[in-house]
């Protein structure tokens, strides 16, 4: 299968930032071809197309674009999921057992608010057998800019190093930045904000703090569009693990269903 992608593996540099900072950014790192078709698919949807239509710029709360599972992809969104490139990342960090977890799909409206320092690692966050056995193990999520974004227009923030920290209670992202965990984490604890060309991606540890700044309310682009694909280690479900269409089984590759076969996320899954 031909990459939608401009590289064809990680390098040793590139590891050696997903251990030591938590994060790859790849800026335009999508081929012209694949980026613009994907966009096109993105915004071809009919969910997407009604959004648009009825967005009001001038809305004193305006609304982003949102859905968990993205499970209305096209054919390059697809592509996406096992990509050369892309199993060559996963396999180089997480090994060769992981699953595909979920994905989201999101478009960010001028006039949007911020979103605060936080960790996507859910298996942090609850106080479960499965959970607190479950903490060491790589969750990993592929950020993808398909229109990108400037510094002070929805840029991410990140804290590198931050994901090296043990995570208890008092290990705020504020008390990070405040030198508090420089000790732990084996380096000084700054934040870092990134400007993204289009057709980019961010590779991150979902245990490293992150953010995103607001969007202007004048900002020469209309919004911002973003999409992400979550991969877990082999082993229980995570709290957004979904439930995998049957067509997308039916499909699917050998290597793909290998993905694809492990149990969703129902309530009350972690207590059995």
């Amino acid at each position: 299968m031909n990459s939608l992608f401009r590289r064809q593996a990680p390098s040793a540099a590139d590891l050696d930032s997903f251990h030591q900072d938590g994060y790859i950014f790849y800026p335009d790192v999508l081929k012209d071809e694949a980026r613009h078709s994907l966009t096109d698919e993105i915004l071809g949807l009919d969910s997407v197309r009604g959004y648009l239509d009825a967005l009001d710029e001038k809305s004193a709360a305006p609304q982003s674009y949102f859905v968990r599972p993205w499970n209305d992809r096209g054919p390059y969104g697809d592509r996406l999921i096992d990509d050369p490139f892309v199993t060559a990342l996963l396999q180089a960090t997480i090994g060769p057992s992981y699953h595909f977890c979920h994905s989201a799909l999101n478009l960010a409206p001028r006039g949007i608010g911020s979103i605060p320092y936080h960790q996507d690692h859910h298996h942090w966050k609850h106080e479960n057998p499965v959970n607190l056995a479950e903490r060491d193990k790589y969750y990993v999520q592929i950020l993808y800019y398909p229109n990108g974004f400037t510094l002070g227009d929805r840029n991410l923030k990140v804290i590198p190093g931050s994901h090296l920290v043990a995570p208890t209670a008092e290990a705020t992202p504020e008390r990070m930045l405040a030198g508090a965990y420089d000790a732990e984490a084996g380096r000084e604890l700054k934040e870092v904000r990134l400007a993204v060309p289009p057709g980019s991606m961010v590779y991150i540890n979902a245990r490293i703090f992150h953010a995103v700044e607001a969007k202007p309310a004048d900002s020469p682009q209309p919004y911002r569009i973003f999409n992400i694909d979550i991969f877990k280690e082999a082993g229980p479900p995570h709290r957004y693990t979904q439930e995998i269409p049957s067509e997308w089984i039916t499909r699917a590759s050998p290597q793909r269903k290998k993905l694809f076969l492990r149990e969703p996320y129902t309530e009350g899954c972690w207590a059995a």
